[in-house]
């Protein structure tokens, strides 16, 4: 997929200012030094994710962020995806699909056993977008967090 990249150092300030769009989308207050913290071990090779750039390299439009785990009902490595953002003015064109069906094949290709996807229980549109993308709710279990 042409407009696909996975993301490097070299694309930092591109992304940082992406990052900082979806979190202020999101009424995440997050400074700056936060936001850094969060992405530039994954743009320097950490085994934990990964960031890919959506659209041109050289002026992304949006991103999407895999992270890894391992599951022993799986029997292997699991992918989850906690951000995919493109930039409001040009959604609804396909690009968050193609991501998706873009990190979904590269990811089968590596031999990851299932990609998971977190969205906003109430957020119906998001919900439609997922599904069609092949994504389906798990009815038996139910995500819980414990903020450390």
């Amino acid at each position: 997929m042409k407009s696909l990249h996975l993301a490097t150092a070299d694309d930092a300030p591109k992304l940082l200012a992406l990052v900082a769009a979806f979190h202020s989308e999101q009424g995440h207050e997050i400074t700056p030094e936060h936001q850094e913290h969060a992405i530039l071990p994954l743009l320097d090779g950490a085994p934990h994710g990964a960031i890919w750039l959506i659209g041109p390299r050289k002026s992304p439009v949006g991103f999407v962020v895999v992270t890894f785990g391992w599951s022993l009902e799986l029997g292997g490595l699991e992918a989850h995806i906690p951000a995919l953002y493109i930039r409001p003015a040009v959604r609804k064109r396909g690009m968050g699909g193609e991501a998706l069906a873009g990190i979904s094949k590269a990811m089968s290709d590596a031999g990851v056993a299932a990609l998971h996807l977190r969205i906003p229980r109430d957020d119906e549109a998001t919900q439609r977008f997922c599904q069609r993308a092949r994504f389906a709710p798990q009815k038996d279990t139910l995500l819980l967090t414990r903020l450390l």
